[in-house]
């Protein structure tokens, strides 16, 4: 489905996307907002989930507590229409900027997943 990892020079500096899926087989996504760049929500993507977001457009995951392919929006109304995507030097992680639609991104109905602020070392709450 994606192309095989071949050297170091052509995975850091080639043109060719070579995802590198750990040993279960997943690749985390981090979902960003195209406009804001703030945070929305972090999941992961198996081989056929990846490639249906490259298909349609759209965000779609691999749900690691259901065991399957997760449509972002298809049940909630809040899909996450890909602007941008990107991965990192070894290609072992992906960051969606999305355009996000619907109520919210989160299943509590926030605006994002990373609505708390982990306060210092002596506070030890959130915010």
């Amino acid at each position: 489905m994606f192309a095989e990892r071949t050297d170091k020079a052509s995975i850091e500096n080639g043109e060719t996307f070579m995802p590198k899926f750990d040993e279960n087989g997943l690749i985390p996504a981090m979902a960003i907002d195209s406009k804001t760049k703030e945070p929305l929500m972090l999941a992961y993507m198996n081989a056929e989930s990846l490639a249906k977001t490259l298909e349609i457009g759209e965000a779609v995951y691999f749900s690691r507590s259901r065991q399957e392919i997760w449509h972002k929006g298809a049940t909630s109304g809040e899909f996450q229409k890909i602007i941008t995507m990107r991965t990192d030097c070894d290609q072992d992680a992906i960051i969606l900027e999305v355009e996000q639609q619907g109520g919210g991104c989160c299943h509590t109905k926030r605006p994002s997943c990373f609505y708390r602020e982990v306060k210092s070392k002596e506070q030890l709450s959130f915010s």
